[in-house]
């Protein structure tokens, strides 16, 4: 049986998708870590999430995508890589479309709300901030490396947080938990 650990990258070196050796200092792996650590998140949101099925499904479903961004961002060198960018065009609009189908189930937001109510929910709200942290991390690769083919993946991160802080607010109407409104505190 194949062992965990290759010591492959002991000298602070590691491969990407297609085996080109970079250190672990490139700023790619940022990104990589980063929506890594989102799709733990998720895992852990799933993991609370029993009782409501749909939106477990919802989160297996952004676990692969990020899976799949993930092996793109480690290749984008590769041409099959690059080709699979452009579908995410249409992955923003189904993105969009997920939100509105779940907005319009809930009540109207007139406020800023506080990442709060029920724990499934704050998980998502969680996550929908790592999610903000990798699309920014993102944002700078593209800008620091001239890596423009990556731009609708930017833009599916940026919906995707979207749609984590409507499952957030969905979650909470499900389990009948209030959402707290932030108000500006008296001076």
């Amino acid at each position: 049986m194949p062992k965990i650990y290759t010591r492959t990258g002991d000298t602070g070196e590691t491969s990407l998708f297609l085996g080109e050796r970079v250190f672990k200092s490139e700023h790619i792996f940022e990104v990589l870590g980063n929506i890594d650590e989102l799709n733990s998140v998720l895992g852990l949101t799933y993991a609370s999430n029993e009782s409501f099925k749909k939106i477990n499904k919802i989160i297996i479903s952004i676990q692969r995508e990020l899976f799949s961004v993930g092996a793109i961002l480690a290749s984008t060198k590769d041409k099959g890589a690059a080709k699979e960018i452009p579908v995410y065009e249409g992955k923003v609009k189904a993105l969009e479309e997920q939100i509105d189908n779940i907005d319009k189930k809930l009540p109207l937001l007139k406020n800023f709300i506080l990442p709060s109510g029920d724990t499934k929910a704050v998980y998502f709200h969680i996550a929908r901030a790592i999610c903000r942290r990798a699309e920014r991390s993102l944002v700078r690769e593209v800008a620091k490396n001239k890596r423009n083919e990556l731009k609708p993946i930017i833009k599916y991160m940026n919906r995707l947080s979207d749609l984590l802080f409507t499952l957030a607010r969905y979650t909470n109407k499900l389990s009948r938990k209030k959402e707290i409104v932030w108000a500006k505190a008296a001076r």
